[in-house]
């Protein structure tokens, strides 16, 4: 522990997820409040409860915390500034789709598209901007929203020959989206005080078929995919002082596998 976030009150949306739960603990071990934010209230407690519980660190959790929900968010703004008169970052990290997600391109429909890219991508999007409010009148902040490779480069549909799985078109199309709104969002706010940048992490270890996972490590310099504590070191940079004149970048952290 360095200490790099020290007296920081950092949000992560979605914290109660396999990534968020990698980036909540890093964010207290470097001794910041951490802000578990997710629309599962109870596991967010928990994750909360166990922070606490392991590492003698504060985190807190809000009432349920729907990105797509302008009130929800506010309402979470609110009650953070009323108890620790500030808010350092928010990391956006949640992942809404709808229970169609993850159909082949050929039997995605139309509207099945325009509700996802507007729960994830139109999520991130009110996040931003409701917190960037905020930031504004504070007179600083730090947004940290979540790309990914597919965002950066076309899948590599060999991967999943002979799996069950597939990458949604919708995902590319969200996180491509992600990263230049993540560019958007740091020319606007640019001389507010307000960084914005992105985190592309490679895929990440969460129980796929065997024959998947070894496809997928074929590309990659470790001959594997990456596990969630992996993209720790490259958010807690993001959100320390050591990156204070970086802005609109998008940092891909994949083992060389966009190569």
């Amino acid at each position: 522990m360095s200490g790099s976030l020290s007296g920081q009150v950092v949000v992560v949306t979605g914290g109660a997820g396999r990534l968020g739960r990698a980036f909540c603990a890093g964010i207290v071990r470097e001794g910041a409040i951490v802000v578990v934010a997710d629309t599962a209230t109870k596991a967010a407690e928990q994750v909360a409860a166990d922070l606490c519980k392991q590492y003698g660190a504060q985190a807190a959790t809000v009432a349920s915390f729907d990105i797509t929900r302008v009130d929800q968010i506010n309402e979470a703004i609110e009650q953070l500034h009323e108890r620790f008169g500030r808010i350092d970052s928010i990391v956006n990290n949640a992942y809404p789709r709808n229970e169609r997600y993850g159909a082949k391109f050929e039997d995605v429909t139309y509207s099945d598209f325009v509700e996802n890219v507007s729960l994830h991508l139109g999520g991130y999007f009110l996040a931003a901007q409701q917190f960037c409010a905020y930031f504004v009148r504070q007179g600083y902040g730090n947004v940290v929203n979540l790309g990914s490779i597919y965002g950066v480069v076309a899948p590599r549909f060999e991967i999943y020959t002979n799996t069950s799985l597939t990458m949604p078109v919708e995902y590319s199309a969200i996180k491509a989206g992600v990263v230049h709104l993540t560019r958007y969002l740091a020319q606007y706010f640019k001389q507010k005080g307000i960084r914005v940048n992105a985190l592309s992490p490679g895929g990440v270890q969460a129980e796929q078929p065997p024959g998947f996972v070894q496809q997928y490590g074929v590309y990659s310099a470790g001959n594997r995919m990456l596990d969630s504590t992996d993209i720790v070191g490259a958010l807690i940079f993001l959100l320390a002082p050591a990156s204070a004149h970086i802005t609109g970048q998008n940092i891909v952290v994949d083992d060389g596998w966009t190569l």
